[in-house]
């Protein structure tokens, strides 16, 4: 390792001494994130083209998808241009908690903005075996982090299958960290959280080209498709050299997760299959006397604690959930 290198290294341990993230994402700052930036632009910088070809390479590879569009912005505007460029036709919004009203409140936008979606649908993901109309999409949350859910991915394909649809994700807290995301017609994410990149670059993912036209020069598909804005280079620079050992990376989530499960058996509301990686939801409130701490407060009023697990990404493989020592429970 360098002398630079080391410097680097120090500042980020330094960085993650001062604070112990127990949110959904960003995750802990990687030295990677550092090294990978550099002086860039979007046109003829043949050394950020190639940035951006590894990077949107292997996003490819990790979803499954043959297109993925970037964007500069947060997940919230992936999911407004894919609700908008995509959705036409009977849509079903499967609840899940707060991020699943995102979705209805994006499907009801769309049907006002543009007449492409005829009617609209809500059902509790529970009782999603007892559909039987026909639609043309079925739009849903992978991960619902507000309440640290997860709907197995292949019984939202078999249903959709069912139904005659097609399935749109919002893959913001699930990409990067749980598998399967090619059984989606068509996802949204961002650049943090499962990634483990800055924030500022958001995605979307697809298998076929979408066939909604809209009258939009900045929620238009095709706008960022073609390059004609400036896009999310530093963020995308920022994945760069995380992506290449993303498995290093992820890991320490999943180290983290065993560990917390084990810890708060007792305590558990979700049997395993819905256990997201990201995120654990407890029946008990979770604490912390360290000022350093962040706990994650969901955006939804939710009993007990929702709980993530990216404080110690930059630990990669040796990662022992050491950070956990800082929490503790209030009955």
């Amino acid at each position: 390792m360098s002398n630079q290198e080391k410097s680097i290294t120090s500042f980020v341990d330094e960085k993650n001494a001062e604070k112990f993230l127990f949110t959904a994402g960003p995750a802990a700052l990687l030295k990677e994130n550092i090294t990978g930036l550099r002086p860039c632009f979007g046109r003829g910088d043949s050394d950020y083209a190639a940035v951006e070809a590894r990077v949107m390479g292997a996003l490819q590879r990790m979803s499954g998808h043959a297109n993925v569009v970037r964007m500069q912005g947060s997940a919230s505007l992936a999911l407004e241009v894919m609700a908008l460029n995509f959705l036409y036709g009977r849509v079903l919004v499967v609840q899940t908690g707060y991020y699943s009203e995102r979705l209805s409140w994006l499907a009801h936008s769309t049907m006002r903005r543009l007449g492409q979606v005829l009617e609209i649908q809500c059902i509790e993901s529970e009782q999603l075996e007892h559909v039987e109309d026909k639609f043309d999409w079925v739009f849903a949350c992978y991960t619902e982090t507000s309440c640290g859910l997860k709907l197995p991915i292949e019984m939202l394909r078999t249903i959709a299958d069912r139904l005659s649809a097609k399935l749109m994700l919002d893959a913001t807290a699930s990409i990067g960290l749980e598998p399967g995301h090619e059984l989606a017609d068509v996802i949204a994410y961002s650049s943090c959280k499962g990634l483990f990149g800055l924030t500022g670059a958001a995605f979307v993912a697809y298998h076929d080209a979408p066939t909604v036209e809209v009258d939009s020069f900045y929620l238009c598909m095709a706008t960022h498709a073609g390059k004609m804005m400036t896009g999310p280079y530093h963020a995308i620079a920022s994945l760069d050299e995380v992506l290449a050992d993303h498995d290093a990376f992820r890991e320490a989530v999943a180290i983290n997760k065993c560990v917390f499960l084990k810890r708060m058996k007792q305590y558990l509301t979700r049997p395993q299959e819905q256990q997201p990686l990201l995120c654990t939801h407890v029946s008990c409130k979770i604490a912390s006397n360290d000022a350093r701490t962040i706990l994650y407060s969901p955006r939804a009023n939710t009993r007990g604690s929702v709980v993530c697990h990216l404080g110690e990404v930059y630990l990669n493989r040796d990662a022992q959930g050491e950070i956990l020592s800082v929490l503790e429970i209030l009955e």
